[in-house]
This record gives C-alpha cells, structure tokens and sequence, in this order.
C-alpha cells in the first residue's frame, strides 16, 4: 500500500527533489524528509521555495522541448 502511494507521488509530483537529490549526490528520502521537518518547523515556507523551484524546472523543461527543433508548430 505504501510503495503505491510513493509511486503515485513520484510520478505525479514535480521531481524536485528527485532532481535535487541526482545534483547534491543525496538520497531522496533525505531530501524530502528536510522539507517536510522544514515546513513544520517554518510553518510552510518551504513550499513556497518547492514550488518555484517545480516552477522554474518545467519552464526549462518547456524551453528544451520547444528548442528542439525549428519546425515544430
């Protein structure tokens, strides 16, 4: 029940941390652990740093996919 929970969030969720953890060399979890301890202890700013930075790599996802090729309309 849980590993469909967590695979349900994984490939719906923005891949932030997954992201961030491929780039620093940490364990996922870990990552997701700092934010959610993170959170509680700040009351929620965090989520404001996750989102823009699910933000900021869908529109890099989104320039990628538009530059690939010149004739794509």
């Amino acid at each position: 029940m849980i590993d469909k929970i967590q695979h349900f969030f994984e490939q719906r969720a923005f891949g932030v941390c997954t992201r961030l953890g491929e780039k620093l060399g940490l364990a996922t979890s870990s990552i997701r652990l700092s934010f959610i301890y993170a959170s509680f202890l700040t009351f929620g700013s965090p989520v404001l740093l996750y989102l823009a930075l699910a933000f900021v790599m869908n529109f890099r996802k989104h320039l990628r996919r538009r530059n690939s090729t010149i004739w794509d309309f």
